[in-house]
């Protein structure tokens, strides 16, 4: 492995503006026109302020962000996230992560690595872990 990756180490954040024109783009790859993600009455009968993006949408940006900075050599063999809030339409959505441990091992270099969604006042969304090992 070419860079020294280190505990501690914040890796490059995405940041995504929550809302109809993204929503639709994600739906119309997925098949996911649910009227929840796409109609502000569906989105307060289910309990919300409005509508709300789709989780996976969520998930596809995490992913998004370790595979930008684990690059072209970094395979990632791990990766979990818990829901917990909605994006809600209007908020800015930033996905990123914190290197939490380096470890040497067989296969490589193994870095595990604490990931989240989280809105523009911090309040997190899908809090979740990713492993990538580099050779």
């Amino acid at each position: 492995m070419d860079r020294r990756i280190v505990t501690g180490e914040q890796i490059p954040s995405r940041h995504q503006e929550a809302g109809f024109a993204v929503w639709n783009r994600f739906a119309a790859v997925n098949d996911e026109f649910i009227p929840i993600h796409m109609d502000d009455e569906a989105g307060r009968a289910a309990g919300y302020d409005g509508a709300f993006g789709m989780g996976y949408l969520q998930w596809s940006l995490l992913h998004n962000v370790v595979r930008d900075w684990a690059g072209d050599d970094g395979r990632i063999t791990a990766m979990t996230c818990t829901f917990r809030g909605p994006s809600l339409k209007g908020r800015t959505i930033e996905a990123g992560g914190i290197v939490t441990e380096v470890r040497e091992e067989a296969d490589g270099v193994v870095v595990e690595l604490d990931v989240w969604t989280r809105t523009e006042d911090g309040s997190v969304l899908a809090p979740g872990t990713a492993r990538v090992v580099f050779p």
